[in-house]
């Protein structure tokens, strides 16, 4: 405990920086911090102040390092750099931003060096002709005022600097040593955003509400455009966890807002690959339950639409918040909870569950059986699951009159008819063999969930007529004291989820401020499960956000994975379309390297030659941080034999996640989402293969589901494509998928 009074944070920034440095100085910095509370003044410390600034000083570290700290009080100290002693101290600058009361930071001398170096050419001994010299290159901000600039939130020391940069090199190489808020505007200037689109979009999210006093740097380090650390344990994560370890410890305060705001209702967050979302879920766990009465019980959910998803978001929300946070929360995925909700009702019921590939084949047998040849098995499939099911259609009858928005091919009377009696006679195969799909135990649950809700509705009717009062009678009629299962409701993978398993969760918790908070992305769904919300009793609108900014991945491998979209549409859960408008990234490196092969064989062994070259000293990382993503099962095991040959180790991933085992990692596209790596290869993106031959041949006999289709297997390659942090290689052999057309082009 420290009784000394003294409080030391660690800047945003700083970590940053430090994650750089060799572990022995992580470990001396740790101790540091410990001595530094104890007694700043101690003589091993070293504590002096720089050039004089009352503000800013240098402590020992060990031999070789230094911390610089700034002073914000008597008492108050914030770690802005950790610098070998030999290093130049001369042009550091430090202030509060006066767009959003943060404390920024940034070393001038390392700018100038590394983004300037280069831009005047050698001198060189003058011709005897004076040459015409070349036009001088046109900087990259000249049509923005420096007070423009400051205004959007650029730190004012590096306006000088901004005015020299004339190429993306130049600005990627700056935005490395910016602050953040300072990195992203350049770049969506760069990219073509007006003034006014990185004001509303970028600046007002951060700004602060209030009048900014520039000197009073205790107040700035409390506000959330200053990220840092405030306990041993936060520093500790900052310095040891990696990437969940930091985002646990830094939110970017667009996150932090989203995480803390008070909701009339049902809220969403959407927002591209790597932009935080999952995080974003997992803080507002965290807050929801810091505001709940002590107890025993578990009153919020966290939910998403698999089982390795969710052992994920478990063991994030441990190490998040520990054993205590745990205690107050339910995690569990969708499908299983819907299980449990139809055991509780049916204990006597042992069916099998299958899955959708499955009753793919049941339908098929089924055909087989009865000799009917004039439908589809995955047509009769998604019809059954997306309207019958999905819309808990009841009778034929009601099956006449349900809408069947954005399923294609137009049915009459007659063919309605007929699917109604296939449809019957598949649940009855299905009840003989004792079997049951994931689709019906999702449509099971939400109506024993329904009929739950309605008589808590009622209970709730009664006891406002009487005053207030229990009727003892009715709630023990009902089988107990009945209360909504949950009070919050916090959804993973929200785009994942099937209509059944929305009107499940709806009838879950009561409609009050902040039950249901959702966070997801259309581009990224990877099942056949479009839902509009509104529909389903979950209200979001007013109340739905955007997340824009990538912590995984550069802004060469991003605009690849835009290009992959090619401007398709899509909805964004409500009946309106969703954007990634404005997604971004500050990171940078090289641009995705595409590889065209004869044959697949070929192709194989062009994958274990490059994964060779990768094992070289200077390039060698670990091989579970590279993954290669194929379109089949099939491809998986034929990559990982041909790997094998080189004596290369593959890793699985199966249903449950990333097999046990350090190796590369292999799997089909549906296995990657959640997961990122530094290294990702997507092989056998071919013509035929991606998309699915059987989805092409859609184009001439249903357009609207082919378009449905081609559409799923391009966010497929997205998700794939998006997985990549530092490097992104595409292999194919014969013609390349038409989705890699805006690639090859480029």
């Amino acid at each position: 405990m420290n009784t000394s009074g003294v409080s030391l944070r660690l800047l945003d920034k700083a970590d940053k920086e430090i994650l750089r440095l060799p572990r022995s100085v992580k470990g001396a910095l740790y101790d540091f911090q410990h001595k530094f509370k104890a007694n700043p003044h101690a003589t091993g410390l070293k504590l002096q102040q720089l050039k004089g600034d009352s503000r800013l000083w240098s402590a020992r570290v060990n031999d070789d390092y230094r911390a610089l700290l700034l002073r914000l009080a008597d008492n108050d100290w914030l770690i802005v750099s950790v610098r070998h002693r030999k290093d130049v101290y001369e042009k550091l600058a430090y202030g509060i931003n006066r767009v959003t009361g943060g404390i920024e930071y940034v070393d001038l001398q390392v700018v100038e060096d590394s983004v300037l170096r280069g831009l005047v050419p050698p001198s060189k001994p003058r011709p005897a002709t004076r040459p015409v010299e070349p036009p001088r290159p046109q900087p990259l901000f000249e049509a923005y005022s420096d007070e423009q600039l400051t205004d959007l939130g650029v730190a004012e020391p590096l306006v000088p600097v901004i005015r020299t940069l004339t190429t993306e090199d130049q600005l990627l190489g700056l935005v490395e040593y910016a602050p953040q808020l300072t990195g992203e505007v350049l770049l969506a200037l760069f990219d073509g955003k007006s003034y006014d689109d990185v004001l509303d979009q970028l600046t007002a999210p951060v700004a602060a509400p209030e009048q900014v006093d520039p000197e009073d740097f205790q107040a700035a380090a409390e506000r959330p455009a200053t990220m840092v650390t405030t306990s041993d344990d936060a520093l500790r994560e900052a310095l040891e966890g990696g990437h969940f370890g930091r985002w646990k410890v830094f939110l970017h305060p667009t996150q932090s807002k989203l995480v803390e705001r008070d909701y009339s209702g049902a809220a969403r967050v959407g927002g591209g690959p790597g932009t935080g979302k999952t995080i974003v879920a997992l803080h507002r766990v965290r807050h929801l339950v810091d505001q709940l009465p002590s107890g025993r019980t578990k009153p919020v959910l966290l939910t998403t639409y698999n089982k390795n998803l969710a052992a994920d978001l478990r063991s994030r929300l441990l190490e998040l918040g520990g054993e205590e946070l745990l205690s107050r929360v339910e995690v569990s995925h969708v499908d299983q909870l819907a299980l449990r909700i139809v055991r509780e009702a049916e204990p006597g019921s042992h069916k099998q569950t299958i899955d959708d590939n499955q009753a793919v084949r049941e339908w098929r047998a089924l055909l087989d059986e009865l000799g009917v040849t004039g439908w589809d098995a995955e047509f009769l499939h998604d019809e059954w699951t997306q309207v019958i099911l999905g819309h808990a259609v009841g009778s034929r009858t009601d099956y006449f009159r349900a809408r069947r928005a954005g399923r294609g091919k137009n049915l009459g009377r007659g063919e309605r008819a007929e699917i109604w009696q296939l449809a019957e006679r598949f649940t009855q195969r299905l009840d003989r063999f004792g079997r049951q799909t994931w689709d019906q135990v999702a449509e099971r649950a939400a109506r024993l969930e329904m009929e739950r809700e309605q008589r808590i509705q009622a209970i709730e009717r009664q006891r406002a007529e009487a005053g207030g009062l229990d009727n003892i009678h009715l709630q023990d009629g009902s089988g107990g004291w009945l209360r909504y299962r949950y009070r919050h409701i916090v959804v993973d993978e929200a785009q994942d989820l099937r209509p059944a398993h929305w009107k499940m969760l709806r009838a879950m918790a009561a409609r009050d401020r902040n039950d249901i908070f959702l966070v997801g992305d259309t581009h990224q769904r990877i099942y056949k499960n479009q839902v509009t919300l509104g529909s389903l009793g979950i209200n979001i609108r007013g109340r739905s956000s955007r997340l824009s900014l990538s912590y995984r991945t550069t802004r060469q491998i991003l605009r690849s994975a835009l290009d992959v979209l090619s401007g398709e549409k899509y909805d964004d859960l409500d009946g309106s379309e969703e954007t990634l408008a404005g997604y971004r990234s500050v990171l940078s490196g090289g641009l995705p390297e595409l590889h065209g092969c004869p044959d697949w064989q070929t192709e194989r062994e062009a994958i274990a030659q490059r994964i060779t070259a990768w094992d070289a000293p200077d390039e060698r990382i670990p091989h579970e941080q590279i993954a290669i993503c194929v379109p089949t099962n099939q491809m998986a095991s034929e990559v990982a034999y041909t790997l094998a040959q080189h004596d290369i180790l593959a890793v699985e991933i199966g249903p449950e996640g990333p097999r046990d085992g350090s190796g590369v990692h292999i799997g089909t596209m549906f296995r990657f989402k959640g997961l990122e790596y530094q290294r990702m290869i997507i092989a056998g993106v071919s013509d035929g293969l991606v998309p699915r031959e059987a989805v092409t041949r859609l184009r001439g006999s249903d357009l609207v589901r082919y378009r449905r289709e081609a559409q799923r297997a391009r966010s497929l390659l997205f998700v794939a494509t998006t997985r990549a942090r530092d490097s992104l290689d595409i292999f194919w052999h014969g013609t390349p998928s038409p989705f890699l057309k805006p690639l090859l082009t480029a």
